[in-house]
């Protein structure tokens, strides 16, 4: 019985001594001498399970009393053993005023409820040291130096500058546009329609003068003399002679003028489908002959009261309300305008302060 006590007495010893070997903790310093001002860094490294916590030392303002705490880093936690194990490490910057041999006692560190502590460590501070035999060498404070004028300094205040003054003319103008309110005010050219007989007259002088039948196109030239001719009457008597034939208006005429006045017209439409049709050539004297009765059944069918009427264009004045949409843009546009002038005064402001600073 005895011998089971022992035996259990030592594994709990055992495993009691491993368990307290898991947490290490390490601290170690960067510069074991240092002058008066300068930094050294203290590293303190904890290495335990991954399921332990660590609470590391909160230092205000000093370690001891003459090394002074400048920064105290974030930790950084590295994992080990497949992440059984974590190392973590923070670092603490301190500095000293004072030449003298400090001594840094053990860090102390919380884990999970047990305190651990690392080793201590020494930090010398030296003065530096003073030439008291050359005094000559000691000088005075300097005098304020001016800075040098650079035209590459001012670049982006010139710019930003002759980029607010348009911009603040556009703001001044849109603010004007908004608060009038006029209506929008526009004058359109409005040309009179001619009567019939005029612009078929005008198209018979285009033909007249393109003279296509001397170019070997008798074809073209008729096909244009008999549009121009059932044109004007569609105008003139009102039914759609562009998409009936010879015949139908032919009798169509005759509810309105007599045989006479359509007498010359029939034989032109007859030499109009033999061109067209049997690929008749006709001689030149026929092409003017029908072109001079086309103008003829014109002058002797066209209505007496638009003799007075000329190709007249005439001005129309249209008043619109400014629309709410144009309204909306104006008021964006005034807001995107005034930021962008606020941020450039800001901008030039700063600019001008640091100079005469």
């Amino acid at each position: 019985m005895k011998r089971y006590i022992i035996l259990i007495t030592l594994f709990l010893s055992f495993f009691g001594k491993a368990g307290a070997q898991s947490v290490t903790v390490e601290a170690t310093i960067d510069s074991l001498q240092i002058l008066i001002g300068q930094q050294a860094k203290i590293k303190l490294q904890v290495s335990m399970d991954a399921k332990q916590k660590a609470i590391f030392p909160a230092f205000n303002d000093t370690i001891v009393s003459g090394v002074e705490v400048v920064d105290i880093s974030k930790p950084d936690t590295t994992f080990l053993n497949n992440g059984k194990r974590i190392s973590v490490q923070k670092v603490y910057t301190v500095t000293s005023f004072d030449s003298a041999l400090y001594y840094l006692p053990p860090m102390p560190v919380d884990i999970s409820g047990k305190i651990y502590k690392s080793k201590a460590l020494a930090l010398k501070v030296f003065s530096i040291p003073v030439d008291t035999v050359h005094s000559e060498r000691f000088y005075g404070q300097k005098t304020i130096m001016k800075t040098p004028f650079v035209w590459k300094d001012w670049y982006g205040l010139i710019a930003c500058s002759f980029f607010a003054l348009p911009l603040l003319g556009l703001l001044i103008y849109l603010i004007i546009r908004l608060g009038d309110n006029k209506p929008i005010i526009r004058k359109v050219k409005v040309e009179q329609k001619l009567p019939p007989h005029q612009t078929a007259l005008k198209a018979m002088q285009r033909i007249k003068q393109e003279k296509s039948w001397e170019k070997g196109e008798p074809k073209e030239y008729y096909t244009e003399l008999t549009d121009a001719i059932r044109t004007y009457i569609k105008d003139r008597f009102g039914f759609n002679a562009l998409e009936m034939t010879s015949s139908e208006i032919s009798e169509r005429l005759l509810d309105f003028e007599d045989k006479e006045a359509i007498k010359d017209l029939n034989s032109l439409f007859e030499m109009a489908d033999l061109v067209k049709f049997a690929r008749h050539n006709p001689q030149i004297d026929e092409n003017d002959a029908n072109l001079i009765n086309a103008i003829d059944f014109i002058n002797e069918t066209k209505k007496i009261d638009d003799e007075d009427v000329k190709d007249q264009p005439t001005e129309i004045t249209i008043v619109e309300k400014r629309p709410l949409r144009t309204k909306i843009m104006l008021i964006i546009g005034i807001t995107i305008l005034s930021v962008a002038i606020v941020t450039s005064f800001i901008y030039i402001g700063f600019q001008l302060y640091d100079f005469f600073e």
